[in-house]
């Protein structure tokens, strides 16, 4: 064979020298895949041009393949075996998974949801193995890089290769020790208290924080942490509010005495958010389903 341009070959070639060989006809090889006598040989002619053999010589009505088109028939219906199974997608096996997600989640989010979710992910995916890691106030580098597969967070980032779904609502209670104070009935009780509060790094408060700083309602704080999981130490045993999602009573702030606060107070969503390669990606299809099916199952629970 000389030397030739593979990316001159294409599956339409292939498939018309093997149709030739099997057919031992050109007539007969264009009307089995619908095309013209002078298609087929023009692709013939291509052929012959990259192989460097004649590959078909007549012998009286019909025609036979040399030794070299014999040979690279036989090679031909592997590649377009390959080329067909290039093109459909695989079956997705839950149980034959042997890799690592990562999902990035602060402690309420992966407290309420993750511990369940691999649950019920391991059920048919033994051999998946789980990394948590926090998103703080999540950027689109984290998915775009692949440092995670997937983040949950109130807080899409922006970005129009980033893809989000709502998870769920969630709404802002105020959390105090009932053995040691009443709960605030009016603002001017909520306004005499001292408060706990979260900051994520790199020093953004939380939503309700800064709604309520936009209002002009300011109120003096005694502590700020990094998480959630910091707030149970510094209430237990004090007079101190803290004004933090429902959904925390449930899991870090379980036995703390809850009231509504005594203002209009916004919701929390919280999103599935994932990168746009993953789109198509039948293992992110499956645990964002799985996801899902958790979600409702905490909803449910909660209501």
């Amino acid at each position: 064979m000389n030397n030739f341009d593979y990316l001159d070959l294409d599956g339409r070639l292939l498939r018309v020298l093997l149709v030739v060989h099997e057919e031992s006809s050109v007539t007969r090889a264009a009307e089995r895949l619908g095309v013209t006598q002078s298609a087929v040989s023009h692709m013939l002619d291509k052929l012959r041009a990259i192989v460097g053999d004649p590959l078909f010589v007549k012998s009286g009505r019909s025609v036979v393949a040399t030794a070299q088109a014999g040979e690279l028939a036989g090679r031909a219906r592997l590649l377009l075996d390959q080329l067909q199974e290039f093109g459909n997608r695989s079956e997705f096996k839950p149980a034959e998974i042997t890799r690592s997600l990562t999902i990035a989640a602060n402690d309420l989010q992966r407290d309420l949801l993750l511990p369940a979710l691999f649950v019920r992910l391991r059920e048919n995916a033994p051999g998946l193995r789980l990394r948590v890691i926090p998103s703080h106030i999540p950027d689109p580098e984290m998915l775009r890089a692949d440092r995670c597969q997937l983040v949950i967070s109130p807080r899409p980032p922006d970005g129009a290769d980033i893809l989000q779904r709502r998870l769920f609502d969630d709404s802002y209670v105020v959390f105090f020790d009932a053995s040691m104070r009443p709960p605030p009935v009016t603002l001017a009780d909520y306004l005499a208290a001292e408060h706990v509060t979260v900051v994520y790094k790199p020093q953004r408060n939380l939503d309700i924080d800064d709604l309520l700083r936009e209002r002009g309602i300011a109120r003096r704080f005694a502590v700020s942490v990094a998480g959630f999981g910091g707030i149970r130490p510094f209430l237990t045993g004090s007079s101190y509010l803290a004004t933090l999602p429902r959904r925390l009573g449930a899991n870090q702030l379980a036995g703390f005495a809850q009231a509504a606060a005594p203002f209009d107070c916004p919701g929390m969503p919280m999103y599935a958010i994932w990168h746009k390669r993953y789109q198509n990606d039948p293992l992110m299809r499956w645990l964002l389903d799985c996801l899902y099916e958790i979600t409702a199952r905490v909803a449910r629970e909660a209501a």
